[in-house]
């Protein structure tokens, strides 16, 4: 990490005085000399009716303020690259300004990024720390792949801005997922996969002694740039003489296979509903490539935080094989629990 700086923001909420330009020019000379920082220059424009802007030139950096007389607002800026930080502003302004209250929001400016987790539910916000961007494109079949090197959880797969696999606790995942399936039936001839463009399920099947695993996967691009950046989860799957590569829509290619081939059938596709209703429509063709007694196990996201959706894949997964057993471990990077659902195709 290299760090050029500190940045600080304060908006003085329920303001009830419209202070004089002048005012915050001293404002500013005070908040220079407790940060010892040197300004160069100040410019500042008055609005009609009312409000204004005052921006410092420092040799530092600058320190701003606009102010919104209608709302009651005055907003406040200051980044420095100097030694002291920028918080010292804050003492300051609480004495200078009548106000009800101050919301600050800090900032280190340096080459670390934060990564907003889509899975966060509306009262807590939480971010990945990124401390590389490995890739960054969207696929032929219009999907935005990244791979972030992160903080805590090492190189990570990010498919449409959402978390797939962390090098740090992949096993995990993956672990679970094969052996959800092969509890129920220990059979392990041959496998089917729908998706887990990682990598990681193929890994979990040859580990396991699959003779045969036939891999279908919409993207190769996704298989390529994780055999380029986090190879240990896959192992080079695809290079494996008991693997078959199946590119393109997957519920497309099973058409063509055989009643009753495979002992297993993992399903890691997305755990939204659109995937839900993709399986729901497919769910006979599953059935008839799925040997009587096989077992077909699908990720189904998190009860923890999209319970409805785990509610709808145990559903289709009842009314279409009457069983269903669930399994569920805590992934570190997924923040939450995850859910695993199999059930016999009796």
């Amino acid at each position: 990490m290299s760090k050029v700086g500190e940045h600080v923001t304060l908006d003085i909420i329920g303001t009830s005085k419209e202070y004089e330009p002048k005012f915050f020019e001293k404002l500013v000379y005070k908040i220079a000399k407790k940060a010892k920082v040197t300004v160069l220059e100040i410019s500042k424009y008055k609005f009609e009716p009312q409000g204004f802007t005052l921006v410092a030139l420092l040799a530092e950096s600058h320190i701003s303020f606009h102010t919104f007389p209608e709302k009651g607002i005055i907003s406040f800026d200051f980044f420095t690259c100097g030694k002291i930080s920028p918080t010292v502003a804050l003492d300051i302004l609480k004495k200078e300004i009548k106000h009800k209250r101050i919301i600050k929001k800090e900032f280190n400016r340096d080459t670390v990024s934060y990564y907003d987790d889509i899975y966060s539910s509306p009262g807590l916000k939480k971010f990945y720390i990124v401390k590389n961007v490995l890739e960054d494109f969207t696929s032929k079949v219009g999907q935005h792949i990244e791979i972030l090197d992160l903080e805590q959880f090492g190189k990570s797969l990010f498919i449409d801005n959402e978390l797939q696999v962390a090098e740090s606790d992949e096993h995990l995942y993956s672990s679970t997922f094969v052996n959800s399936g092969i509890k129920l039936n220990s059979a392990k001839d041959k496998s089917a996969i729908i998706g887990g463009g990682d990598g990681g399920v193929a890994r979990e099947c040859i580990s396991q002694g699959f003779n045969l695993i036939d891999w279908y996967e919409l993207d190769p691009e996704v298989v390529h740039v994780c055999e380029k950046h986090i190879s240990k989860i896959g192992e080079k799957a695809t290079a494996k003489n008991s693997v078959q590569c199946v590119w393109g829509d997957a519920f497309e290619s099973i058409k063509k296979v055989e009643d009753n081939k495979y002992d297993k059938i993992f399903v890691d596709l997305n755990d939204d509903q659109y995937c839900i209703d993709l399986a729901a429509k497919n769910i006979n063709s599953l059935k008839r490539i799925l040997k009587p007694n096989g077992t077909i196990t699908a990720q189904v996201g998190s009860q923890d935080k999209k319970p409805k959706q785990v509610d709808n894949w145990l559903n289709l997964f009842d009314k279409s094989f009457g069983n269903t057993s669930l399994d569920r471990i805590y992934i570190p990077s997924f923040d939450c629990s995850w859910n695993f659902a199999s059930s016999l195709n009796k």
